[in-house]
């Protein structure tokens, strides 16, 4: 019922995944449609761009402000910290606080003085000043440290390689939000650089019993899950696409004219493909540099036929490969006949 710091930081990292969830899928694929020429209209969706600047802006977030109350001179208070968010945060739309002197809120009982609201994209959540600054802070003495690496037990003694006095930096140690916010940044990188496959899981109902589905909840799950957009983008969409070379190379035994070679450019002997297997019109489209194909099942018709074709092709080798096999034994057998026969008649 409380969330805190930890909540917090563990939301901001929702926030990033469900981010690059949006840049990967609802984003991109729109944008791929456009730079292929493909005819488009664009889908709207919400982009939580704004959420996670709210959070990790360098000037004006909320980890920002708060690595910055922590590090000040002075008295430094949850509150001032909340002080300062209000100032700073106070006009932006994902947030809401009762202190922020904002009309929206000074009214709002269901929000406590000591408490401020994040609009996230799975909805709103309240979280618990207190704690904040001295969780966010997350130090160790140095001589403490230094203490614990001195000791004679070797695993001790690893787990407080700072102690080393070779190693000593006097620099102020990064806060516990600091650390969080290069944790994703290195996280999201890495998975920017993947090619990452989704699974949404739906929760049916609070009581994590067999056989019962609440109707809001699901509903509610599906809406902020971005699975509405997601579904319109694919059903107004292509299910599959790929470069005209590979696309080519693997069909490419089902037309006589593109099989074993074809002579020309990859997009033609597309063409000339589709137009063999007299695929309808409508269920495919040329980019650019890509073809798609817009029903799963037409992809399933093109991998059963290659499947036959392929199981044909075997047959008609294994044929080619017993024939010359039985041809070769009996172009030996003549042969030796013709030896045995002229020896037979030299002798008698």
């Amino acid at each position: 019922q409380d969330n805190s710091f930890e909540q917090f930081i563990i939301n901001y990292c929702n926030e990033k995944l469900q981010q690059i969830f949006i840049e990967l899928t609802l984003k991109e694929e729109q944008e791929e449609y456009i730079r292929e020429g493909i005819e488009w209209t664009h889908i709207e969706y919400f982009n939580n761009a704004i959420i996670c600047d709210l959070i990790e802006n360098n000037q004006t977030g909320i980890l920002a402000m708060l690595d910055e109350e922590c590090l000040r001179p002075g008295t430094v208070t949850d509150e001032t910290f909340l002080e300062k968010l209000n100032q700073v945060c106070a006009t932006h739309q994902h947030f809401e606080s009762r202190m922020s002197k904002c009309s929206r809120f000074l009214n709002d009982t269901s929000l406590p003085h000591s408490c401020f609201r994040i609009q996230h994209y799975a909805g709103k959540v309240m979280y618990q000043v207190e704690g904040f600054v001295d969780k966010n802070n997350d130090l160790l003495y140095r001589d403490l440290s230094q203490a614990m690496w001195k000791a004679s037990h070797s695993l001790i003694k690893a787990l407080f390689p700072e102690g080393n006095p070779a190693k000593i930096n006097l620099k102020r140690p990064p806060t516990a939000g600091s650390q969080f916010k290069a944790s994703v940044a290195t996280l999201m990188k890495n998975l920017q650089t993947k090619n990452p496959n989704y699974i949404r899981c739906i929760k049916p109902n609070d009581k994590k019993a067999a056989h019962i589905f609440n109707d809001a909840l699901v509903c509610h799950q599906i809406r902020y899950l971005g699975l509405l957009e997601n579904v319109r983008v694919r059903r107004a969409g292509y299910a599959f696409r790929q470069a005209y070379e590979p696309c080519l190379e693997r069909y490419k035994m089902l037309c006589k004219q593109t099989w074993p070679h074809w002579r020309g450019p990859a997009r033609d002997g597309v063409e000339v493909l589709f137009n063999e297997l007299e695929i309808p019109e409508e269920e495919f489209s040329f980019g650019r540099s890509k073809i798609f194909i817009r029903n799963p099942r037409t992809l399933f018709k093109l991998e059963d036929l290659r499947k036959q074709r392929l199981e044909d092709l075997a047959t008609l080798i294994e044929k080619i490969y017993r024939g010359w096999k039985c041809r070769t034994r009996f172009l030996l057998m003549k042969k030796s006949q013709i030896v045995i026969a002229s020896w037979y008649r030299r002798y008698s």
